[in-house]
């Protein structure tokens, strides 16, 4: 159950994505950007693309940039809020939960940053690992890569000393910094372990899975604290200037951290924060969007207002290298030509590839397939948390999650339990993949997965459950 990180959006050869990338090769090839304006697959794919903005001012003559990666988007989206706002400031957001997860020793200028054993380090929301949207993403390896370059000893016995975020990748960082300065990191909410979350009245416990929620939004009932909206609110006041604030730029659905989705009302929080202080809201749909949410974007299932921009990628073409950024013709015509960067994003065969899965999508009806497939794996998910320690079953449509607590009913699974549970699916047969900073399966299959597909799915995923924890 895992097409890639979500790219594999039709499944993989899909007949008609095939078939229009081998008819649009006999026709044309190149893919130097600038060199075909007048390209028919290109102007098809805006056409369909159209459509799906969320306001008027992107639907009536909208902007839209193309890249390769949802990087390379990520990057030509802060170029445009800060040449549309005049601002150097972006906020991007962390994993939330339970106390710090870096703690400082003394000052930094002495390498004596430590990584707490306590809790595992956060995972950053975003993705892409080049200079510019890495700093997006993982910031505090560039923490870590400063304190080791602060201590002033060789690259052997820095490592020694100051030991790196394991999960974090810190050598795709570390001597390359610094990478896009102006980067200030919020909390993303995660309801489950939110500080000022309700208790289980009858327990005491911290709420899971319980038999009362509803599969994918076992929050919505329950009043949120608005812990991270508040935290946001502080970091305006006392970190950065908000007249220097550019944009705000999350993710609708955190991926990399673990498929988090937001309580109700913070989406539109943000897009409050940003109308008081003039800043734009950027949502990076790269892996929620397209129709995994069970939405063609997933925001509109989780916030009332709409975006300023849209950065997507990855399922827009079945695989194929294609990424883009949609904003309104005010944000983007402030910019001067030539300020967005990349050689080959929507060169004739990227843009066949997506024209023909946008058509898949609409004519196969994936998205309401999405939503149906994804509360069926939920339930089946939900069941197995009554027999196996799976504290948390969370996403929307096929964008789903299960994360593990302690064997003994705790909150904290046992270090490496999500990597087991995947290679025993593997040796079944079943190919999943890990997310976050914590013990968690996630759950991306094509959007033309069946319903016997999912059972078989679930079967072989149970199987994996019992070789592991019993």
């Amino acid at each position: 159950m895992a097409a890639g990180i979500g790219v594999v959006s039709t499944g993989h050869c899909h007949p008609k994505v095939a078939a229009a990338v081998s008819r649009q090769a006999g026709l044309q090839i190149n893919a130097q950007q600038n060199l075909f304006a007048g390209s028919v697959p290109l102007a098809a794919l805006i056409d369909r693309l159209l459509p799906t903005m969320p306001t008027a001012a992107m639907r009536e003559g909208g902007r839209f940039f193309f890249a390769n990666s949802g990087s390379e988007a990520v990057d030509n989206a802060v170029k445009i809020a800060r040449a549309h706002t005049g601002r150097p400031y972006v906020v991007s957001f962390e994993v939330g939960g339970r106390g710090a997860a870096v703690a400082p020793g003394a000052a930094v200028g002495n390498g004596t940053w430590k990584w707490t054993r306590r809790l595992p380090p956060p995972q950053h929301s975003f993705h892409g690992r080049t200079l510019g949207a890495m700093a997006l993403t993982n910031s505090k390896t560039g923490a870590w890569a400063v304190a080791v370059r602060a201590a002033g000893e060789g690259r052997a016995r820095a490592r020694a000393r100051v030991d790196p975020p394991p999960s974090l990748s810190p050598a795709y960082r570390a001597g390359f910094g610094p990478t896009l300065p102006g980067v200030a990191v919020a909390r993303y909410p995660h309801c489950l372990r939110c500080v000022g979350r309700a208790h289980d009245p009858a327990g005491g416990q911290w709420y899971g899975v319980a038999p009362n929620q509803a599969p994918f939004a076992p929050y919505a009932s329950r009043a949120c604290c608005n812990d991270p909206l508040d935290a946001l609110h502080w970091m305006l006041k006392q970190q950065v200037a908000p007249n220097e604030v550019a944009a705000i730029l999350v993710e609708p659905i955190l991926g990399e951290g673990g498929f988090l989705t937001p309580p109700p009302g913070f989406l539109d929080g943000l897009r409050k924060v940003c109308d008081d202080i003039g800043a734009m809201l950027i949502l990076d749909e790269v892996q929620s969007g397209v129709a995994r949410s069970g939405a063609f974007w997933a925001h509109t299932l989780l916030m009332d207002g709409a975006p300023d921009a849209i950065v997507f990628a990855k399922g827009i073409a079945s695989g194929f290298p294609l990424a883009g950024v949609a904003t309104t013709a005010a944000a983007h015509d402030r910019l001067a030509p030539g300020s967005l960067g990349g050689t080959y994003g929507a060169n004739p065969l990227a843009c066949a590839a997506g024209v023909a899965t946008l058509d898949v999508i609409a004519e196969e009806g994936l998205a309401a397939n999405a939503a149906a497939r994804g509360a069926q794996l939920a339930e089946g998910l939900v069941s197995l948390a009554s027999r196996y320690p799976i504290i948390d079953v969370r996403g929307r449509g096929l964008m789903c999650a299960a994360e593990f607590g302690g064997k003994g009913g705790g909150m904290d699974a046992e270090a490496g339990v999500a990597s087991a549970v995947a290679r025993a699916a593997l040796a079944r047969g079943l190919m999943l993949m890990t997310a976050g900073a914590r013990e968690t399966i996630r759950f991306l299959p094509p959007l033309v997965v069946s319903g016997a597909q999912v059972e078989e799915g679930l079967a072989k995923f149970e199987g994996a459950l019992g070789d592991v924890f019993e």
